[in-house]
């Protein structure tokens, strides 16, 4: 039997696809063939309802409509972690409760955001969270960036130690110093990912796990062949697939997410819009960029490739 906590290396961080004539109608049909496309293409584990999947701008009904579709649409082997951050505590055990009955194995929680919480108020906010889910698994979401504060090392060592169904953290923010801190005072199963593409290397050399990703929409592949190498001490290699997918990293990063992924999952006819409920789509010019940038990246592939410098095989 599987690890209930085993999320694998590479969870992917998935949009939310809109009717291409109603943005104010999620297409929960290419919802399911984009998981489908994303398990079948280097992604160990889906994370639905989190920002890149604009769930701030989705109603109850939809969050739940996701992930009822998905966990249906999906193997049934199909790991499905949810994201129920919120900045009320009884808000956020709400809606993992409801993940969990719908089939989540596992949720998500961000620091809330905007309150800007000290860290006994963030340790409160996370025990009653951890307390409340039955056991199942709960992963701390670190993204000072968007919420205003950080959790320290400190509360999240406690918060695990205390709460065993606590069992990672993402961790979204460039200071590696804090990574070591989690690996040094954590406990030893405590699961640390990147929160940011470009960071997956350094971090895996920090003790992480992998990556909570949005470029493995469009490489996951290529992504885990990277976390591979490295792991099995083939580090030049995993360093030639990160200076092979760096320049993607950055693209899909050129504006504010989720737009870039979404314009360059529509121009791989991934999805069926590149409209985002409240953001729209990116300008003309910027979407001539993502084009560019993704033939300069399909060429520089190829060209690691034929050179060896990369393989077709994880």
């Amino acid at each position: 039997m599987k690890d209930k906590t085993d999320f694998g290396a590479v969870i992917t961080a998935m949009v939310t696809p809109f009717q291409a004539k109603d943005v104010r109608s999620v297409d929960m049909d290419c919802a399911v063939r984009l998981a489908n496309f994303l398990l079948e293409h280097g992604t160990d584990t889906l994370l639905l309802n989190g920002s890149t999947g604009e769930a701030a701008q989705l109603t109850a009904d939809e969050r739940c409509g996701l992930i009822k579709n998905v966990r249906a649409g999906t193997p049934g082997k199909t790991r499905i972690i949810v994201s129920t951050g919120d900045t009320n505590t009884d808000r956020v055990i709400n809606k993992t409760n409801k993940a969990f009955e719908l089939g989540a194995d596992a949720v998500l929680v961000s620091v809330p955001e905007y309150i800007k919480p000290p860290q006994q108020a963030m340790y409160n906010h996370f025990d009653s969270v951890a307390k409340s889910a039955n056991g199942m698994p709960v992963i701390i979401y670190n993204i000072p960036g968007r919420t205003g504060s950080e959790i320290l090392p400190d509360t999240v060592a406690k918060l695990a130690y205390e709460n065993p169904n606590i069992i990672g953290i993402k961790q979204s923010m460039p200071d590696m110093d804090k990574v070591s801190e989690l690996k040094i005072k954590c406990p030893d199963s405590f699961q640390i990912y990147s929160g940011d593409d470009s960071l997956t290397l350094p971090m895996l050399s920090l003790g992480a796990k992998g990556v909570i990703s949005v470029a493995s929409h469009l490489e996951g592949e290529l992504i885990s062949r990277m976390i591979k190498a490295f792991k099995e001490g083939r580090t030049v290699i995993a360093s030639n697939y990160h200076q092979v997918l760096y320049p993607l990293y950055k693209s899909i990063f050129m504006t504010t997410n989720p737009m870039p992924i979404k314009e360059a999952l529509y121009q791989r006819r991934l999805i069926g819009s590149p409209t985002l409920r409240t953001l729209g789509e990116m300008d003309a010019e910027s979407k001539q960029k993502m084009a560019n940038s993704l033939n300069k990246f399909r060429a520089s592939k190829s060209d690691f490739l034929n050179k060896g410098i990369i393989s077709k095989e994880i």
